[in-house]
């Protein structure tokens, strides 16, 4: 039943993340190990999103390593274990939490041992901008204690790219590129280990920098951010932007940048503002108010589309067919649907 449970919330969520998006390219799927250990390690860009693609396009079911302060409300504790996640301790936590993150480790070895699969963002924070940010060493800890336990195992990472073409804009689209796996075991010298972690982080970094648009130079991110959004970029296609980066002039300045009109987008744009306004009161009125980082916009607007559009469409039924029949209320229904359908696959 837990299963059944569990499969059931995957569908619904896989479901309206595909609704959502108006694209979702899943690149390199044969690359993830079916029945090995499996460490997947993604860039992380937009909060639960980053989660939520993973873990309904990863073709396993992953646990997930996740900071700590989301399981301080003993009501969500529960809920959190059914959806497989373990918290992590950082530093802000206070060095006292720290020491609870041998027994994580211990744990995330037992999973291993088993055959599971771990999701961790080796950057251990997100940020919405296209760069990979130094990684932490907490990810290689987990690696080397895990082979210390398990001698005989082969313990798989999988470095994932996560491609947002607007990272908090609407409609969105998304590319996620999962590497060939490496083998941790091969990189590990127990006589080395400061070395050992070095090099895990130095491979997985370069991986992740190939994997997703990568601006390194900080100080003219935004005269190079502004510069591929005026070329119209494809950020779905990291190896193609990297390379356009490498030609860019960064003395161009941000605020001298021309960008793109949108043109008959617009009118689109108004329909589906028209058809779609009682929501969209609320959620500008309401839920987008409460949005307190940039990198939550999308995890947020996501889950309020997933919860509140159901509500719309059978309150729109129901009011259509006291006002005429049920049959006009499934046509009026179904154009919405379709409509919203359209419209966010044509943007």
């Amino acid at each position: 039943m837990k299963n059944i449970g569990y499969q059931l919330l995957k569908t619904w969520i896989k479901t309206g993340l595909h609704l959502y998006y108006g694209k979702i390219q899943v690149s390199g799927l044969d690359n993830v190990p079916k029945d090995k250990p499996v460490l997947f390690l993604p860039n992380h860009q937009s909060a639960l999103l980053d989660v939520l693609l993973i873990a309904v396009d990863c073709n396993r079911k992953p646990f997930f390593l996740t900071r700590s302060d989301v399981f301080t409300k003993p009501s969500l504790k529960k809920f959190f274990a059914y959806l497989r996640m373990i918290p992590i301790y950082r530093i802000r936590d206070g060095r006292e939490a720290l020491k609870n993150n041998q027994a994580v480790f211990d744990q995330c070895a037992e999973i291993f041992g088993n055959g599971h699969a771990i999701v961790m963002f080796p950057e251990a924070n997100h940020n919405i901008k296209r760069r990979v940010r130094p990684l932490s060493k907490g990810f290689t800890r987990i690696l080397f204690n895990a082979v210390d336990r398990l001698p005989d195992t082969d313990i798989h990472i999988v470095p994932v790219g996560l491609n947002y073409r607007s990272n908090s804009g609407f409609p969105d689209r998304v590319a996620i590129y999962f590497d060939e796996s490496i083998v941790v075991n091969t990189l590990y010298d127990a006589n080395d280990v400061q070395g050992s972690v070095n090099t895990v982080k130095g491979m997985v970094s370069d991986r992740l920098k190939h994997l997703t648009t990568h601006i390194e130079d900080e100080n003219n991110y935004d005269s190079i951010s502004g510069q591929l959004n005026a070329l119209n970029a494809d950020f779905l296609n990291p190896f193609e932007t990297n390379k356009t980066i490498e030609t860019l002039n960064t003395s161009v300045a941000a605020d001298g940048i021309i960008k793109k009109k949108e043109g008959l987008r617009s009118l689109t744009k108004a329909i589906f503002e028209l058809v779609n306004f009682p929501l969209l009161i609320v959620w500008r009125k309401w839920a987008k108010p409460k949005v307190w980082e940039p990198e939550f916009m999308g995890t947020l607007r996501f889950g309020f589309a997933l919860l509140a559009y159901p509500v719309y469409y059978a309150l729109l039924f129901t009011v259509v067919t006291l006002l005429s029949d049920s049959l006009v209320g499934v046509i009026v229904v179904l154009t919405l649907f379709l409509y919203n359908c359209l419209y966010v696959r044509s943007n």
